[in-house]
């Protein structure tokens, strides 16, 4: 088996663990399968040899896992840190970038104590995630990112309906 078929491998298991993360309410199930799947995809970065994303989410994984205990604005602060550091260490061109400000906008939804902006942040991440794989031509990597999305979306509509309907209601 090639390497860039065994990264398109571990990304199909990285998609069930996405899939399951947003159909549950409790954030600390979210962020645990956030953090399995989150360790399948920087497996996959690092066999695609692209270091930004590769260090990325490394550090999202610790994230999430942490998250789960605390939700201190200066813990985040440090990921963001960190995250600007591994951008400076490995900058490699649009794809350091695009990970980069994927990654900043998770780390700042992971450490949301409301599932409810936690869902949205996440959502923005994501969709900069789709484009980042999008321009790196990895086909799982986008199926998966839409695959988040959608499951993301549907869970947000199942707990909080449309966004008009939300207002409405209030």
């Amino acid at each position: 088996m090639s390497v860039y078929a065994l990264s398109q491998c571990l990304i199909a298991i990285a998609i069930v663990f996405d899939i399951l993360s947003f159909q549950f309410k409790q954030k600390q199930k979210i962020v645990a399968c956030l953090s399995i799947s989150g360790v399948l995809i920087t497996s996959h970065f690092a066999l695609l040899e692209q270091w930004t994303a590769t260090v990325l989410m490394l550090l999202a994984t610790v994230r999430y896992f942490v998250t789960i205990f605390t939700h201190s604005k200066r813990v985040m602060s440090l990921f963001l840190c960190l995250n600007t550091f591994g951008l400076i260490l490995t900058f490699s061109g649009v794809l350091s970038v695009l990970s980069f400000a994927g990654s900043s906008l998770q780390t700042i939804a992971a450490f949301c104590q409301n599932d409810r902006r936690l869902r949205q942040f996440m959502l923005i991440g994501t969709s900069i995630w789709l484009v980042n794989n999008i321009v790196l031509g990895s086909p799982a990597a986008v199926v998966m990112e839409i695959l988040f999305i959608s499951s993301n979306l549907i869970a947000y509509y199942r707990y909080y309906g449309l966004v008009i309907h939300a207002k409405n209601s209030n």
